[in-house]
């Protein structure tokens, strides 16, 4: 039991725990969060409010992205600058719905323990609820195990941005002079990756997960990136692995995030597997295996690419010094890599930047090669 904050109804997911301590916005609009229930770790969430320009979410059928959050104290009024919202409002006008007041060092804890749940939370005004039919609602639900999500935060039609991050005092500015021309494939993108792309000069076209790898190259481009996205990567898989191969075999130069890089695991012959309780978080430390490098990086996964199921050919660039999951390959001889985690960095620290300018570098490269 608990206080209800946001929309007024019920809603079933995964539940997970999140540690990091900013940036509970752009963590909620998260499409890698479809049909999850996010608990925060930290207690105080809310007190800077909500605004327009930290929302993740790029396409309009992600407008949803997590199912619903849990919170240990109720947020307090926002005292902000930026702030244009409160979050109680702000929930409200996405339907997610929430609660606060629950103890969730302890539902930490039991996840920690027995792995994430699924659940149903709700939210009634006037305190009635039918708790036959929430059990039976949370039993029902199946899960994230075999659940193809990419196709429902996907963009239903191909955009266009040309745009690098907010910086103070300009905000958003406009890439006018782009020196590449970089396709995603969005299996549930975050806005800061595009932007992070057009940092380092790139012309973003973004194609739904659907796309051919036809489709894809029709668009002359200097590189591909392989987008972020909620779900089990094996059923996603089914019909996007195909593809990234095809495109792996062009010879572009392919970055991979999260999503994105499980599967291009599958695409390039390993397996995947569910983690009991993920990684989510904006302070997790990883190793890069190729210059000994500890960075500390942003993560929402669920799944992980499973190492031991990683063909000839294809190196562990990073791991977790967490547990010693896998969070980053390259395949030797071609210019395609991925990470686990999250390199544009929002919320999160700002360590793995350099990866996208190693993704500018590659298409550097090539574009010389081929001139």
């Amino acid at each position: 039991m608990g206080e209800g904050l946001g929309a007024v109804g019920a809603a079933e997911g995964e539940v997970c725990f999140n540690t990091a301590m900013t940036g509970y916005q752009e963590i909620l609009t998260d499409p890698s969060y479809a049909a999850q229930i996010v608990a925060f770790t930290f207690p105080h969430i809310g007190n800077v409010g909500t605004n327009d320009a930290d929302i993740e979410t790029s396409s309009p059928a992600a407008a949803a992205a997590a199912r619903g959050a849990i919170f240990r104290t109720a947020p307090t009024e926002p005292s902000n600058w930026r702030s244009t919202d409160t979050l109680d409002s702000w929930l409200k006008n996405r339907n997610v719905i929430a609660l606060a007041g629950l103890d969730t060092r302890a539902l930490t804890r039991r996840i920690r323990e027995q792995g994430m749940p699924n659940a149903v939370i709700a939210h009634a005004p006037d305190g009635k609820f039918d708790l036959e039919k929430l059990h039976a609602q949370a039993k029902a639900w199946p899960g994230l195990d075999g659940l193809d999500l990419a196709k429902e935060v996907t963009t239903a039609q191909s955009y266009v941005v040309n745009e690098g991050r907010w910086q103070w005092p300009l905000g958003v500015q406009e890439i006018k002079k782009p020196k590449f021309t970089v396709v995603v494939l969005d299996y549930g993108v975050k806005r800061n990756i595009l932007r992070a792309l057009g940092d380092i000069g790139a012309r973003t076209i973004v194609l739904p997960a659907t796309a051919t790898a036809e489709e894809v190259l029709a668009h002359k481009p200097d590189g591909i990136l392989l987008s972020n996205g909620p779900g089990d990567p094996a059923a996603t898989g089914v019909y996007a692995a195909p593809v990234i191969k095809a495109l792996v075999e062009s010879g572009k130069p392919v970055m991979g995030v999260c999503l994105g890089h499980q599967m291009l695991g599958l695409a390039l012959g390993a397996k995947t597997l569910k983690m009991p309780q993920g990684h989510h978080g904006a302070n997790h430390p990883v190793k890069d295996q190729t210059t000994g490098k500890v960075e500390i990086v942003s993560m929402n996964h669920g799944f992980a690419i499973d190492t031991a199921t990683l063909p000839k050919g294809v190196k562990e660039t990073h791991v977790s010094l967490f547990d010693g999951s896998n969070c980053g390959i390259e395949l030797e001889g071609k210019p395609v890599f991925s990470v686990q985690y999250h390199p544009e960095a929002s919320p999160g620290p700002q360590d793995s930047h350099y990866l996208f300018e190693r993704f500018a570098k590659l298409m550097a490269k090539k574009t010389k090669s081929a001139a």
